[in-house]
């Protein structure tokens, strides 16, 4: 498990496009003068989760694509050590966020009509 960032700059750049998609969001609920919603440029959150989940998916076939150039002595041990530890992180936060979706799913469940 990682306790700390190496770089953080990767910190700073990611809270930025985290910003970038909120503040987009922000207009996605908003008219324009011909009364289409989202013209305003916003991300839906359907779009947010369907880029997040191919971004995933490539991560980990890129990290596959590593792992077999270094089986067959291709790839630099750095570079596999890199992929595979995309891997794991990507990994371990789509199981985060199942997680917290299938709870907010089931506290949904249980309120009361």
């Amino acid at each position: 498990m990682v306790d700390k960032i190496v770089d953080p700059n990767i910190a700073m750049n990611a809270y930025s496009r985290s910003m970038n998609i909120a503040q987009g969001a922000k207009g996605a609920g908003e008219t324009d003068s011909s009364g289409e919603a989202g013209s305003a440029g916003g991300v839906t959150f359907s779009d947010f989760l369907r880029q997040k989940a191919s971004q995933s998916v490539e991560t980990m076939r890129k990290s596959e694509e590593m792992s077999a150039k270094a089986v067959t002595g291709e790839a630099d041990l750095t570079d596999v050590v890199q992929a595979v530890t995309a891997a794991e992180l990507t990994l371990q936060t789509v199981v985060s966020v199942r997680d917290r979706m299938i709870s907010a799913y089931q506290e949904i469940m249980r309120m009361p009509i």
